[in-house]
């Protein structure tokens, strides 16, 4: 079963996958619990939806934040709530979260992302100690810049000279990995990405004044503008 908001891209999808195709926007309760009654139980299930939330806090409506907090968050906490009891039930099954790797490392004009993706990333791994016992795997996969699809490949920014990104098939395979493995989390990136992230998550204020030598500044103002139009 697919979902999306899209029509035109998912049926589309569908068809080629020859799968039943759920128009739903995850920000809308209705939608939320339409599609979990249209799914019934799932072997796994992954939460994948996302608003690009890049910019100035004060850039924002309310209305923006909260819709931006629904999808990103409160959305994924009420599949693995609905989904979560039958799979328990059957000791078996598995949530899979899409976050990235601003779940580790913020940069500037990230604050609402931030939170999003750095709550998702502690739901998930605390999630996955308490389904541990009943036989039910949570992972959390964390892509880093991703090109030929997605927030960033559409935002149009350009990278710093050896700055890496990686495909949306290395994401698909890091899921797969992530349930055949049952691994708590699977990062998508270069070395040199995966490690920063690490370093930001133990040494904020560090990474923070690297970055701004190495121009991340300028990088996150390329993606906010980039993102711009997409905003809820």
């Amino acid at each position: 079963m697919l979902t999306g908001r899209r029509a035109e891209v998912l049926e589309s999808l569908a068809s080629e996958l020859n799968a039943e195709a759920v128009i739903a926007d995850l920000s809308d309760a209705t939608d939320l619990e339409r599609l979990v009654c249209a799914a019934g139980e799932a072997d796994v299930v992954i939460a994948n939806a996302a608003l690009p939330a890049s910019g100035l806090l004060t850039e924002f409506s309310q209305a923006q934040i909260d819709t931006m907090l629904d999808v990103n968050l409160r959305a994924p906490i009420a599949l693995a709530r609905a989904f979560a009891p039958s799979m328990s039930a059957r000791r078996r099954g598995h949530l899979v979260f899409i976050s990235s790797l601003s779940a580790k490392a913020t940069a500037p004009s990230s604050s609402l992302y931030s939170a999003t993706k750095f709550g998702l990333r502690g739901f998930a791994l605390g999630l996955r100690e308490d389904l541990r016992s009943e036989g039910v795997g949570v992972s959390l996969v964390l892509p880093g810049f991703i090109r030929g699809a997605g927030m960033f490949a559409e935002s149009g920014t350009k990278l710093p000279p050896g700055v890496g990104t990686r495909t949306p098939e290395q994401v698909a395979a890091a899921v797969i990995r992530a349930v055949e493995r049952d691994r708590a989390e699977v990062t998508v990136a270069p070395l040199g990405l995966r490690i920063g992230a690490d370093i930001a998550s133990v040494a904020p204020g560090v990474s923070a004044a690297f970055q701004r030598l190495a121009g991340g500044a300028k990088v996150a103002r390329a993606m906010s503008a980039g993102q711009s139009g997409k905003r809820p």
